[in-house]
């Protein structure tokens, strides 16, 4: 059985909205969700996004995909540089998706750019050390990736580091009992 608590995270997140929020730039969302939607939208992804709304908490999550060739909109560059908080929902297959890698080397370039942010990674039924030292479906994807004709070595390269560096955040572990 799943042990499902994004009550956990809610609770990090409000306790630290009001600390920031008074000095903070112009925020529109205080929480931005970087999810793999195949994954988990339907199921955990739409069940936090809830939660986080029932507390108050102005949440962004992309209903929409990129179309194949497309980089991050601009759309979405604005939605992260205008939340407080990202909360990473880092599932198997989420280094499966380009747009999910392209989405999280965003995050971790503003981020590092700015120290606006704060990253809330959650390990969704995956290994923290898989995602820090990208070990098994990760590995897979990564691989598969390099041998992507339209992607180019130097972008991959910033996907992992961005992937190595939220895996080393520490975060909400869910995993099966």
């Amino acid at each position: 059985m799943a042990t499902q608590r994004p009550s956990s995270s809610t609770s990090k997140v409000s306790k630290k909205r009001k600390r920031d929020h008074s000095s903070s730039p112009d925020w529109k969302h205080e929480v931005f969700l970087s999810f793999y939607g195949k994954d988990t939208r339907k199921g955990f992804t739409s069940h936090l996004h809830d939660a986080l709304k029932r507390k108050g908490i102005l949440v962004f999550k992309d209903d929409e995909t990129l179309k194949q060739g497309e980089y991050i909109s601009e759309a979405l560059q604005k939605a992260i540089q205008k939340s407080q908080y990202v909360i990473v929902i880092l599932s198997a297959n989420y280094a499966s998706s380009k747009w999910c890698l392209m989405e999280l080397a965003e995050i971790v370039e503003w981020e590092e750019k700015t120290k606006l942010i704060t990253i809330i990674p959650i390990f969704y039924h995956v290994d923290p050390s898989d995602v820090r030292n990208q070990r098994g479906t990760f590995a897979k994807a990564f691989a598969a990736h390099e041998k992507a004709p339209k992607v180019i070595l130097p972008e991959i390269e910033m996907w992992k580091k961005a992937f190595s560096k939220v895996g080393n955040i520490t975060g909400e572990h869910i995993h099966d009992r």
